[in-house]
């Protein structure tokens, strides 16, 4: 378990590391991880290397220093399979410009294996074998990033006693939007979210709720200082923390089907805050797509989604019988 202080730090230098300001972001983590014991501190290193070297004119001695830093992180974790993505890619970058990539030996030469890939071949297989036997064990054991929210309404518009409590399970994607996930797990975990409502139903289209400040859509503000005041960059912290915002993370690939999770906001950029709204499953609105940050997918419950959508409303979208956000539990 790292610290607060690292986690944040992490989080700052991603989000120098997206705004393309390698320096800052490497001059983050120094700050951060001081002794570099933790994986992510070197693959986030080597992103911002990476980037250094391509903003030199493809820089040969910034590209391998990247690649160091990939593999010191996989020498700390083996398993971080985003930091071997990340280094797969970028030695195949680098053949493309006729660098050779240097640090650790290759696996294969000349296609063949050298010696390094023939023990790391045997390695593996030791571990597939032992893998098959632990690994049901290891599955059971672990926990992800994945949120319970159980959503209290009215399926009969006249009948009060067809109110039933329902708990929609949402898989957040904590690697294509990690400073969204992280705002929405701290703001669950300190359960901001209880007891609120969905202020806004709209038929084939979408859910709106996170409002734990006026609970009608006006308020609500970002778990803690993401760089954003007001959707204005900052480098020093907001003068309240009613003006946190997060910035977008809008084009990470993630769109807006049905059965996600996607980040509200005002027109202006970079305003996120604590509202969010669920896609039901007759809605794919992706006019949204690269404008608002989808940060999760509902992997069940989706069906109750699309049944609150269809709710009757009143003035401003409100629905008739309340919708209550009863509780997020991070699991």
């Amino acid at each position: 378990m790292v610290s607060k202080k690292i986690e944040q730090g992490w989080l700052k230098a991603e989000m120098q590391i997206k705004m393309e300001n390698p320096a800052e972001a490497l001059e983050i983590l120094r700050e951060t991880d001081v002794e570099a014991k933790e994986s992510k501190t070197w693959k986030l290193a080597g992103e911002a290397k990476a980037i250094q070297a391509r903003q030199s004119g493809n820089d040969k001695r910034l590209f391998k220093e990247a690649v160091g830093h990939y593999e010191s992180a996989l020498k700390v974790n083996p398993n971080d399979k985003k930091a071997r993505r990340n280094l797969n890619s970028l030695r195949s970058e680098m053949d493309g410009l006729g660098i050779r990539a240097g640090g650790m030996a290759l696996f294969i030469d000349d296609g063949a294996p050298t010696f390094l890939g023939i023990v790391s071949i045997v390695v593996a297989i030791g571990l597939v074998l032992v893998g098959l036997k632990v690994l049901p064990d290891v599955i059971v054991g672990t926990s992800s990033d994945v949120a319970v929210v159980t959503i209290s309404f009215q399926s009969d518009t006249n009948d009060p006693s067809s109110r039933q409590s329902v708990d929609v399970t949402i898989e957040l994607h904590r690697d294509d939007a990690p400073l969204h996930v992280d705002n929405f797990v701290k703001l669950a975990e300190r359960g901001l979210y209880d007891n609120t409502i969905f202020h806004r139903v709209i038929d084939d289209f979408m859910i709106q709720g996170g409002d734990f400040q006026n609970s009608d859509g006006t308020g609500g503000y970002a778990a803690e200082f993401y760089g954003y005041c007001n959707g204005q960059s900052s480098v020093a912290d907001c003068s309240a923390e009613t003006d946190y915002t997060v910035p977008d993370e809008a084009d990470n690939g993630l769109l807006h089907d049905s059965c996600v999770i996607s980040m509200a906001k005002t027109t202006n950029p970079n305003t996120g805050g604590s509202q969010f709204f669920l896609i039901p499953e007759d809605s794919v609105p992706d006019w949204l797509d690269g404008v608002h940050t989808v940060f999760g997918t509902i992997t069940s419950g989706c069906g109750f989604v699309t049944q609150i959508s269809e709710s009757a409303t009143g003035e401003n979208d409100n629905p008739i019988n309340t919708v209550t956000l009863e509780s997020v539990v991070i699991a």
